[in-house]
């Protein structure tokens, strides 16, 4: 007895044609698709990587120590991490990072950066970390790093900053960490430190510190969040006109007690409010003493014109007599008055 076969039926002819007429006249081949899907997304000139930069899976662009002068055009949206230390970018333009708005760490360090624009980090409100260390940063705009609202770490470590007002950091809520160390720094503006309220790991080392009253909010700032003591024994100030070093962990705030209180917020506002009102309150105040004054004056002078220009009234040649009788006192002394009497 024959075993039975088990075939697989074989479509028609017709339709094998079908499909051989769809394949041949669709705009987008199907083995076109496999290739560019089955393509390594880590290779240099693929959609999602700069051509000069070198990417793997994960949205990682390594652009680092190329010579670039700038930043490289065709950033896309999933890139996450961007490298570009030890390149020669001197600047950062406006619209710097323009496409990556997916970007979660951005690496600069040693570019000899001196210059960032006020929008050069704008569309970057996904960036947790930001490494601008090593460079020459005299000065920071105010706002420039306001757009970064995730920012977790700031470093700005290496850098030739004098100063560092608030304005320039903004209000950054979830900032942790910042690396102020090795610049020329001899004090934190006041409500610096204030405005970020996450902040616990703060590098302040290598920095000209001077022992004053400006030094206070930092000093306040040390005692609530105590550093490593390896740290905290390098953190010194000078006092001025003097050599001797202090070391900032050690000032109580008695030690300032001398200095002026700064005023609160609630204070500010009440200046402001009532500084432009009480001045335009006096200016008004004065205009009106002023047109008084002046309208007195116009008087007075109004008079004395008048009296001036008034002829005086001659005597009467013959005066009236007495219409009652009575003699004058000159006439009492004559010698019919005394008869009279």
């Amino acid at each position: 007895m024959r075993s039975p076969s088990w075939s697989r039926p074989r479509p028609p002819p017709l339709l094998l044609l079908l499909l051989l007429l769809l394949l041949l006249l669709s705009p987008w081949p199907v083995w076109a698709q496999v290739s560019v899907t089955a393509s390594p997304s880590g290779s240099p000139g693929a959609p999602d990587c700069p051509e000069v930069c070198t990417c793997v899976p994960g949205g990682l662009a390594s652009c680092s120590a190329l010579s670039l002068p700038a930043v490289p055009a065709g950033l896309s949206l999933r890139l996450r991490a961007l490298l570009l230390d030890h390149n020669r970018v001197r600047a950062l333009p406006p619209g710097a990072f323009a496409g990556a708005g997916g970007l979660q760490r951005l690496d600069l360090r040693e570019n000899g950066l001196h210059s960032v624009h006020v929008r050069a980090f704008w569309g970057l409100g996904a960036l947790q970390l930001l490494d601008l260390s090593a460079n020459q940063l005299e000065a920071l705009a105010p706002g420039t790093f306001a757009p970064l609202r995730a920012l977790r770490n700031l470093s700005l470590a290496g850098n030739r900053l004098a100063s560092l007002e608030p304005a320039a950091l903004g209000a950054l809520p979830l900032l942790r960490s910042l690396s102020l160390q090795d610049n020329e720094l001899a004090a934190l503006a006041p409500g610096l430190l204030g405005r970020l309220p996450a902040l616990d790991a703060l590098h302040l080392r290598g920095n000209p510190w001077g022992c004053g009253c400006a030094l206070r909010p930092l000093c306040a700032w040390l005692r609530r969040h105590p550093l490593p003591a390896s740290e905290a024994e390098t953190l010194l100030c000078v006092w001025p006109g003097r050599l001797t070093l202090s070391p900032l962990t050690a000032f109580s705030d008695a030690a300032f007690s001398h200095c002026a209180q700064p005023l609160a917020l609630r204070d500010l506002a009440v200046v402001y409010a009532l500084g432009p009102a009480s001045f335009l309150a006096s200016l008004a105040a004065c205009l009106v003493l002023g047109s008084g004054l002046t309208a007195c004056r116009a008087r007075r002078r109004r008079r004395c014109r008048t009296a001036t220009l008034r002829p005086p009234r001659p005597p009467d040649p013959n005066p009236d007599p007495d219409p009652h009788g009575s003699a004058s006192p000159a006439d009492s002394g004559s010698p019919a008055a005394a008869a009279q009497a």
